[in-house]
């Protein structure tokens, strides 16, 4: 048992010190939240009896505050009847309802991929997700009979996600779970596997855009960032005269390329999309001026990708600045040009 408790203790501090030279951007209210929909089917836990399946169909709506915990609240209607030990029993005899019944309730999330392998700054192309709810279940009876018509439920379950496409915003998943009714009327609550169902379901999920831009968390790398701060403190006690402005995250930037800085925009590892503070610090500019606009990479990947997303980003920020009314003299991409870790930037110098 203690050999165990280490090992725990190990793998977590493991995980943890990993992530501690990662930075996860603070999210708007409305960021990283989601919508899905689900159908599925359920039988008996104690398997007395599986046919007929007891089928549902729901929608969900929930937001992530964190890349390992996230909730959201789920409506789940219930099709079927499945036998008078099962939970969710819906009465078919003189019910001639579609829906049976629903469920409603509030469910808590762990992406355990995330929270075991560390989060790498975008959904992973396969991931694991733990679900664990309490709901309000409700049963639609024949003729307003005396019948329990109220009861909780408990969700217990896993979603077995797949992250599609580049962007990361749509996600398809398997969902195994077993469904309690813990409590009938209001009355003691207790699990009891004679009222559980065993319950298979897929879902498909749609993550909507945040403010930064990307249907996921953005993260900045720390240590990348203090790297570059200290090339370029060196480069500043190398060429004083060449500072031009004091920036945000750098603090000292000095012409290193020979270019009269005007502005400085920052992206995301691998991106090429404007965020809020890219756009606030664009807003800055005097709309009837004539900039040129070179952008840079750092050093991860080929030389040619590099070239290509450094002219991305530039064009990115002279498109923003010539729909504010601002004229471009030149747009170019100039790949890597710092150091080895510096160069997700944008910049702009007035002609």
């Amino acid at each position: 048992m203690k050999k165990f408790i280490l090992t725990l203790v190990i793998m977590f501090t493991a995980v943890f010190s990993a992530n501690a030279q990662v930075a996860i951007e603070d999210g708007k209210l409305f960021d990283n939240t989601y919508f899905s929909v689900n159908v599925g089917a359920s039988t008996p836990l104690s398997l007395n009896e599986v046919f007929p399946l007891n089928t549902s169909a729901g929608i969900a709506i929930g937001k992530w505050f964190t890349p390992v915990f996230g909730t959201e609240v789920e409506g789940t209607a219930w099709f079927g009847s499945i036998g008078s030990d099962g939970h969710f029993h819906f009465d078919t005899e003189g019910n001639h309802n579609f829906i049976r019944g629903h469920y409603l309730g509030v469910n808590s999330m762990v992406n355990l991929t995330n929270l075991l392998c560390g989060y790498r700054g975008a959904p992973r192309v396969f991931e694991v997700n733990t679900q664990v709810g309490l709901g309000w279940v409700h049963k639609y009876t024949p003729n307003n009979s005396d019948k329990n018509l109220n009861g909780i439920g408990v969700k217990t379950g896993l979603d077995l996600a797949f992250n599609l496409g580049k962007a990361k915003a749509h996600t398809l998943s398997i969902r195994p779970a077993v469904l309690w009714e813990v409590a009938n009327h209001w009355n003691k609550v207790q699990f009891n596997r004679n009222k559980a169902q065993l319950y298979l379901g897929v879902a498909y999920t749609y993550h909507f855009k945040n403010s930064s831009g990307v249907h996921y968390f953005r993260t900045y790398d720390i240590a990348a960032l203090n790297n570059e701060i200290n090339y370029l403190r060196g480069k500043l006690d190398e060429k004083p005269k060449e500072v031009v402005k004091t920036v945000e995250v750098v603090k000292t930037v000095e012409k290193a390329t020979g270019f009269g800085v005007k502005e400085t925009v920052f992206f995301a590892f691998d991106s090429a999309e404007l965020d809020d503070n890219a756009k606030e610090t664009l807003n800055k500019l005097g709309e009837n001026g004539v900039y040129v606009v070179r952008g840079y990479a750092s050093n991860e990947g080929s030389a040619e990708y590099n070239k290509a997303l450094s002219l991305k980003r530039a064009e990115a920020v002279a498109e923003y600045l010539r729909s504010r009314g601002a004229k471009i003299d030149k747009v170019e991409g100039l790949g890597v040009v710092f150091g080895p870790t510096t160069g997700r930037v944008a910049v702009v110098t007035a002609e």
